[in-house]
Parts: C-alpha cells; sequence; structure tokens
C-alpha cells in the first residue's frame, strides 16, 4: 500500500510544480485605441511574475497607479482606469483605460544664455513636440534638457547650469508651461598637450598628430580624434588622452596622453581564391618605426599562377604624417597575360608622394621608372619609361567592409617623353566610378564605369602593363580573365589601345548575411574608338558577408560569344 501513496504524492508535488510555473498576463486595453500609451503603461508595470489571482487582486490597486503615471508621462492627466482579474490555469489582469484629453503645451521658452549662445554648432532643441499646442510628453523635455546638457559638456561649458528648469502643468485647464533656461557661462580652452611613456619618437612627431593649438576652445571631438590619430598611426598598442575639467586652471584644461609603443616588427600570412588568377598566397612584413622620426619599410609579396610579384617600400612621414607620406617604392613582377604564351617581366622603382586634400581626395604623385621585358605572341620587346604621373581617389561610404551606400572614383594619369629616359612617346590614363545605394534595407543597386586609353607614336613599343585588356571577375563576368582583347594575325591576345567596361547589378537580401544578385555587364577592350564592339555578360549570383567582406559567387553567360555558363568567384569590400 506504500507504493501507490508514493506514486500519489510524486504526482501532487508534479502538479504544485507546474502550478508555480505558470505565468500571469497583463492585457491592457486602451478606448480609443493608442498603440504608444499601451506599450508606455505595459512598459512602466513589466511582468506579473507567477502571482496566482489572489496575489492579482492585492496587485491591481497598484497596477492602477502605476499605469496613471505612465498616462501621465504622455500627457494623460485624467484618465479612467478601471482593473479586473480574471481566473484560469494563466490569470489575467485586465487594465480598461480611457485616457480622455491630453495636456497640450502652452508656453515654451527654450533658450541658451552667455557665451554658448553664439555658438553655430550649440544646438538649441527644437522639435514639433516642444511647440505651443503639442501633446505634453515628459520624456521630450527630459531630452531637451539632457541634450543641452550634453551640448555644453562636448564644446567645455563644464560651469554652465539651468537658471530656470521648470515643467508646470494644469491638468484641469489641460494645458501645461516649458521654461528652461540655462546659462552655459565661460567656454574652457584646451591646453598644450604633453606625452607620457617610453617612446622613441620625436616630441615633434607626436605633436603633428595632435588636430589642435594649445588655446583652442575645448572640443571632445578633437580630443576624440587625438585619441583616433595615435591609435591610426601604426605605432602604439596602448593610448589613453586625459582632458579632465576637474584638473582645469584659469579654464585651461591640461591634456596629457599616455602612451605604450607597440612591437616595431609584424608579419602576415593569407590565402585566397578567384576564379581570374585561382589561388593565391600573399605575405607582407613591416617594421612599424626606424627611427626617432616615424620612418617604417617593409615588403609584401603575392603568388599565385599566372602572377608572381614582390614589393618594397621605405615610408617618412610628412605633415600630417597619418594622410602625407614620402615613399620610395620598388618592386618586380613575372606574369602571364591573356595568353600563356604571352609574359611580362616588370621591374618599378621611383619616389610617391601620398597626401589628402582638405576637400577628402586622396592624391599620389610619383616619378617612376619601369623596364619590361615582354612577349605577345610572337612579338617581344624590352621597355624602358621614366613616367610623372598623378592619381586622384576619392572614397565615400557608410561602411568599409559591407557598405549600404556610398561611392568611389579614381582618375590616373601619366606620361612618357621619349629622350627624357624612355623609349616612347606615351600618354596614359585610367578612370573609375562606382556606385551603391541601398533601398527599402533589402534592396540593393550597384553600378560600375571603367575607362581607359593612352595616346602614342609607337603602338607596338607599348608594354603589356600599359595595355588595356577587360573579361574576368572585375570586368564583364561571363568571360574569362583578360580574354577580350584584340588579337594580332596568329590570334593572340596582345591589349588594346583603349577598354570600356560597365556594370549594373541588383541583389536582394534574403537573410542577415545572405543576398541574391542578378547583373549585367558590358564592355571590351580595341584599338579604335569607331563603334566599338562591346561584349555583353549577364547572369545570377548569391553573396555572404563574412567578416572580411562580401563572398561573391556569380553564374555568368556571355551573350556575343558561344562560352557557355562561365563561373566566378571573388571577395572584398564591394566599393
Amino acid at each position: 500500500m506504500k507504493f501507490p501513496g508514493r506514486i500519489t504524492s510524486g504526482v501532487f508535488m508534479l502538479f504544485i510544480s507546474c502550478t508555480a510555473l505558470a505565468q500571469s498576463e497583463l492585457d491592457v486595453r486602451i478606448k480609443p485605441s493608442n498603440d504608444e500609451l499601451k506599450a508606455n503603461i505595459e512598459g512602466y508595470i513589466g511582468s506579473l511574475g507567477d502571482r496566482d489571482e489572489a496575489a492579482l487582486q492585492r496587485f491591481s490597486r497598484g497596477a492602477e497607479e502605476q499605469a496613471r503615471k505612465a498616462a501621465q508621462a504622455l500627457g494623460y492627466y485624467q484618465p479612467h482606469i478601471a482593473s479586473e482579474v480574471k481566473a484560469g490555469k494563466e490569470p489575467r489582469l485586465v487594465l480598461t483605460i480611457d485616457p480622455g484629453e491630453p495636456v497640450h503645451l502652452r508656453n515654451v521658452t527654450i533658450r541658451v544664455e552667455g557665451p554658448a549662445a553664439s555658438l553655430k554648432s550649440f544646438r538649441i532643441p527644437k522639435s514639433d513636440a516642444l511647440k505651443t499646442g503639442a501633446v505634453l510628453n515628459h520624456g521630450r523635455y527630459e531630452d531637451a534638457k539632457r541634450l543641452i546638457q550634453n551640448q555644453a559638456s562636448r564644446f567645455g561649458f563644464f560651469s554652465g547650469r539651468f537658471t530656470r528648469s521648470q515643467l508646470a502643468v494644469d491638468p484641469r485647464a489641460g494645458v501645461a508651461d516649458i521654461e528652461l533656461i540655462y546659462d552655459s557661462g565661460p567656454r574652457y580652452n584646451m591646453g598644450a598637450v604633453k606625452f607620457e611613456g617610453d617612446t622613441p619618437f620625436d616630441e615633434d612627431l607626436l605633436q603633428r598628430m595632435v588636430p589642435f593649438k594649445a588655446g583652442t576652445p575645448y572640443d571632445s571631438e578633437l580630443i576624440a580624434e587625438l585619441n583616433q590619430n595615435l591609435q591610426a598611426s601604426g605605432y602604439f598598442d596602448s593610448v589613453r588622452v586625459d582632458a579632465a575639467p576637474t584638473a582645469s586652471s584659469q579654464e585651461v584644461i591640461p591634456v596629457d596622453v599616455k602612451l605604450e609603443t607597440r612591437k616595431p616588427r609584424t608579419m602576415g600570412l593569407g590565402l585566397g581564391y578567384s576564379t581570374d588568377v585561382g589561388p593565391r598566397a600573399k605575405a607582407n612584413w613591416t617594421r612599424h618605426w626606424v627611427n626617432a622620426q616615424g620612418h617604417s619599410y617593409g615588403w609584401e609579396t603575392e603568388i599565385s599562377a599566372p602572377r608572381q610579384n614582390v614589393g618594397l617600400f621605405y615610408d617618412i612621414p610628412l605633415d600630417p604624417p597619418l594622410t602625407d607620406k614620402l615613399r620610395f617604392a620598388g618592386g618586380y613582377q613575372n606574369e602571364e597575360i591573356a595568353d600563356k604564351d604571352s609574359l611580362s617581366k616588370l621591374l618599378t622603382l621611383g619616389p610617391e608622394w601620398h597626401s589628402k586634400l582638405p576637400s577628402g581626395w586622396q592624391r599620389v604623385v610619383s616619378l617612376k621608372w619601369q623596364r619590361e621585358e615582354y612577349r605577345l605572341g610572337d612579338d617581344s620587346g624590352l621597355s624602358n619609361l621614366l613616367m610623372p604621373g598623378v592619381s586622384y581617389s576619392y572614397l565615400k561610404s557608410d561602411n568599409r567592409i559591407d557598405p549600404h551606400n556610398g561611392y568611389r572614383l579614381q582618375f590616373e594619369t601619366k606620361v612618357a617623353k621619349e629622350g627624357l629616359g624612355s623609349d616612347n612617346n606615351l600618354v596614359y590614363g585610367t578612370a573609375l566610378v562606382k556606385g551603391l545605394t541601398t533601398v527599402f534595407d533589402n534592396h540593393r543597386f550597384l553600378g560600375r564605369v571603367q575607362l581607359g586609353g593612352s595616346a602614342t607614336n609607337g603602338y607596338k613599343s607599348v608594354p603589356p602593363s600599359l595595355r588595356f585588356f577587360a573579361g574576368g571577375d572585375q570586368s564583364v563576368r561571363g568571360y574569362d580573365y583578360q580574354s577580350l582583347s584584340p588579337e594580332n594575325n596568329q590570334g593572340d591576345r596582345i591589349g588594346g589601345r583603349y577598354m570600356v567596361t560597365a556594370s549594373a547589378e541588383y541583389q536582394y537580401s534574403i537573410a542577415e548575411k545572405w543576398r541574391v544578385a542578378t547583373f549585367v555587364d558590358q564592355g571590351n577592350s580595341f584599338n579604335t574608338l569607331e563603334l566599338p564592339n562591346l561584349k555583353t555578360g549577364v547572369g545570377i549570383g548569391v553573396r555572404w558577408i563574412s567578416p572580411v567582406g562580401p563572398i561573391r559567387l556569380d553564374l555568368a553567360h556571355a551573350l556575343d560569344d558561344d562560352g557557355g555558363i562561365r563561373l566566378h568567384f571573388s571577395m572584398g569590400p564591394e566599393l
């Protein structure tokens, strides 16, 4: 008889446990419907937990009071609230609310006095929710106070205070008055920047990374920029910038920076794949600082079946050191071009002046000497060119890895003069325009146009690296890499004087990290501008957004040739 009794006891305990796990429900009913008010009341009351019917009865009066406060926060000062507890497996507390007429703003005075009043970048809160006639919202009032205080802290008005801060409500009359008057007091200035830490760098180099001068009016954005500049220099493992108002003297805030120098050398290795060049390996080695002036040097190499190269560089930072530098660079590249019977061995050497213009454009002025030994089909040669050149690039993007909106512009030109270190006269130029926009979150539109051209009086002496080819992952999909090119009498692809390619692509997001795409590409390289024969490729693809950027897999069909379907695989940012 004891055995069944134990079973009965166990069942009883299980019943009690299940009852304890049942969650009570809150049912808020607003008449007439008001989603904002309903959400505010539900958030204010929160979860009811595992209260039973009796506990809900005891809680109901408090819930009514909480609902009343939540309604007042949105301007409803005379709501009619009724509560009812409904029994069941999951007992419910039902609040039925008639919010009544809301309180409206009558007189609204928001003013900043003192030096901040003449500072254009100091914004006075302005919104429809703070205008005469608007429904009172306590949150908007607090937001206005917070905005003023945050701006005062950003711009260095550390002695500022509200001389008037009042929200007066007359529930019976249904009106409210706001009076916010802020006296900013004097604006503090930033003192000289002092660097601490065992670093090998000259004080002059460090000061060139400071985006302000001593005596500049305080702005927390400038302090953040100083921190970012030092982090981006590549010289330091740790950066801490202290600019505490409490340490100020005569309204001048000292700026102290503590630095820890990074290890001077790093090495990187990487593997990749694209259908243009197949598997490839990359390696680089950098000495981030060599001396007290912050000079650096290093090398990088890439190896794939059709192309092998190595490059060396030595950088001297200029002013400002993060964007401007003098680079001495050299490199060697061995590449199969278009056909396996075509080969280029290219040696380059020369200085480059990198700078960022006030407009945001990146400019590189260079003087490059290149020596290229090549074979194009049955034609071979040796080219020596000394070419001054200049390039401009501009990138506007809302995300460097996976942008949703933005564009890239790139232009380059270089020239060579026969007899001045060159075997040939040559004017060479390229242009690239890319754009991306996203509509309604899921619809992405990408466009690309690329142009190239050259002028010379001896085209047969122009080496392959300065001729134009089209086709491939980043050019005209549906065609093999460098397969679109003028041909010689033996059918060898020898490159053209000109090149044009364009692409239009639509992507649709089907999941957080996945997109499908459809596209059309068009282009070719050619030797005459008279009605060039442009080739067209169309296709579909899929995109996976990896931590290093989108990985693209495309199936493309060449419309102008019997090439069937080609697979294209590539990766990296789309701008």
